[in-house]
């Protein structure tokens, strides 16, 4: 059945509309966004859709078809922040960030179903909260502008579900473009669509979900916020998006504490790593990108240390194999990497990690083509 099908027959009346939000992967610039720094995502093929109705009684129903459960009702006078309530807190969060802005949401009927693989770090939950943010503009006619829609999300998450995360996984999700990668300054939210076509080049992105699951509302991704926060005032600046790639090492030389320095030359050199990436793309020397990739995931491996062994398998073992580049993805502690690799050497590489997974006793890990898809839609 399809997803507006399944909302007749949970419902008892057709839909409104359907909508489709993508996950993202985040091709360089990690742990950036919430310094006001560089990002550089790609919107996945991988969707959450939802068919919506709009409901001016006050009453919020919500149901997932992924997820073992009934219909969740809930009133939208009484949404309440930080109270749990699992998956359906992301889009009752929605809900809440629009009324607490001033939008007159007054109820939805709600059916969702996803292809983006939860705990992988591809952002299920920036997509189930875009979806939900972009349906609602439309059926209430709210002319909010998909920047504003992301920032929406992202005060869902951070206000009402509690996870300190910055805005660059709604942004991907809400204005990626098909074929392209999204620069974007998340200090002002401009960005710039970048042309990313893999397959014209012979190359492919693959994504290697090593099936750890990855969990940020655990602490250690807001410590290490923190930890870029306390940074940036003992430099005195903004954020850490101001400290200049040619200054860090004076930089480094004022900080005591050993891991903020730590955070903050991983920061400041993966804003420096977007900025380098987007030129090499722009002179077409895509396949020079590989060895910043491999770099990132030093970083994020030794300075930020939010990797875990999985994700260093995956880059030993894929360029071991012949892959220009690779690392991490996302917020670590599991979730997936990106591997850059000529397309005619795709099947050895994958096979390659395949085999240095199950000689390590890991489980064996999700493998896909990365392929630059279309943002938020209507369908």
């Amino acid at each position: 059945m399809t997803v507006a099908a399944d909302f007749e027959a949970l419902y008892g009346a057709a839909p409104d509309g359907v909508w489709a939000a993508p996950g993202r992967v985040n091709l360089i610039g990690e742990y950036t966004d919430f310094n006001d720094g560089f990002v550089l995502p790609l919107a996945l093929p991988h969707t959450t859709v939802a068919a919506v109705s709009r409901r001016d009684d006050g009453v919020l129903r919500l149901h997932s078809g992924d997820v073992d459960g009934g219909i969740v009702q809930l009133d939208v006078e009484a949404l309440d922040p930080l109270s749990g309530g699992g998956w359906a807190a992301y889009p009752a969060g929605v809900v809440w960030a629009l009324r607490a802005a001033g939008h007159p949401v007054t109820g939805a009927d709600v059916h969702l179903a996803s292809t983006v693989p939860t705990g992988a770090g591809l952002s299920s939950s920036a997509a189930l909260e875009v979806v939900t943010a972009l349906a609602l503009n439309d059926l209430f006619g709210l002319g909010l502008t998909r920047p504003e829609l992301a920032r929406i999300a992202q005060r869902a998450e951070n206000d009402f579900v509690g996870v300190p995360c910055g805005v660059m996984d709604q942004m991907a999700s809400a204005c990626a473009e098909e074929g392209h990668a999204l620069h974007l300054d998340t200090r002002d939210l401009s960005y710039r669509q970048v042309p990313f076509d893999l397959a014209a080049e012979g190359l492919a992105l693959l994504v290697v979900d090593t099936r750890v699951k990855h969990a940020l509302g655990d602490g250690a991704y807001a410590e290490r916020r923190a930890g870029c926060e306390a940074g940036a005032r003992a430099l005195g600046v903004r954020a850490l998006r101001d400290v200049d790639a040619a200054h860090l090492p004076a930089a480094l030389e004022r900080l005591s504490d050993g891991t903020i320095l730590r955070y903050v030359r991983h920061v400041v050199s993966d804003n420096d790593r977007v900025v380098r990436v987007i030129a090499l793309l722009d002179a077409g020397a895509t396949r020079s990108v590989g060895p910043v990739l491999t770099d990132g995931h030093a970083s994020l491996r030794d300075d930020l240390r939010v990797s875990c062994p999985e994700l260093d398998l995956v880059v030993e073992a894929a360029n071991a194999a012949g892959a220009l580049g690779a690392r991490m993805t996302g917020g670590g502690f599991g979730g997936s990497a990106v591997v850059l690799v000529e397309e005619e050497r795709a099947e050895e590489i994958t096979a390659a990690v395949r085999k240095a997974f199950a000689g390590a006793g890991y489980a064996e890990p999700g493998i896909f083509p990365a392929v630059p898809s279309a943002g938020a839609r209507r369908l």
